[in-house]
């Protein structure tokens, strides 16, 4: 029962961000380690967690993330009331945030977040660079992956 506890505390994925990669071209890539309370860090080891509307504001030299719902757990979150979507803290260098600042005001990108996982028993988001999308952009990325499915498909087959 140890060795179970260990892999799923270690380097496993908790939760994706699947639309990000529909809705953005993604640039830099950035690993932002996150300021959570007790309640929260047991709420995501049970994988209650819903990452789907989030995104990463950047206020006063730091960056926060908002819309991140992490369902309290109902034995936890007996003896007082916690928020769910509250605003959490992204641990970030310095010289990354001022590269995250710098390419929002010049080139005019948008930051997203990415992933949540474990690493070394921390939480660890990735967040990236990414610029928007117009709806033939994703179109195209859509007819891509589509042919390189049938590529695949049919190379495995011959």
């Amino acid at each position: 029962m140890s060795k179970a506890k260990k892999k799923s505390g270690g380097g496993s994925t908790i939760a994706l961000n699947k639309k990000a990669k529909h809705e953005f071209f993604l640039e830099d890539r950035f690993e932002a380690g996150l300021a959570l309370e007790g309640w929260e860090v047991k709420s995501l080891r049970e994988g209650k967690v819903n990452f789907m509307d989030s995104y990463v504001l950047m206020k006063d030299g730091e960056a926060f993330l908002f819309g991140c719902h992490i369902s309290p757990l109902p034995t936890v979150s007996t003896h007082f009331v916690p928020d769910p979507t509250r605003t959490r803290k992204l641990l970030l260098h310095r010289t990354e945030l001022g590269r995250i600042f710098r390419a929002i005001a010049q080139k005019q990108l948008t930051c997203v977040p990415l992933a949540l996982y474990w690493k070394n028993g921390r939480v660890k988001c990735e967040i990236a660079l990414a610029k928007g999308k117009k709806l033939h952009d994703k179109r195209a990325s859509e007819k891509d992956r589509d042919w390189n499915r049938e590529k695949s498909r049919v190379l495995k087959n011959t």
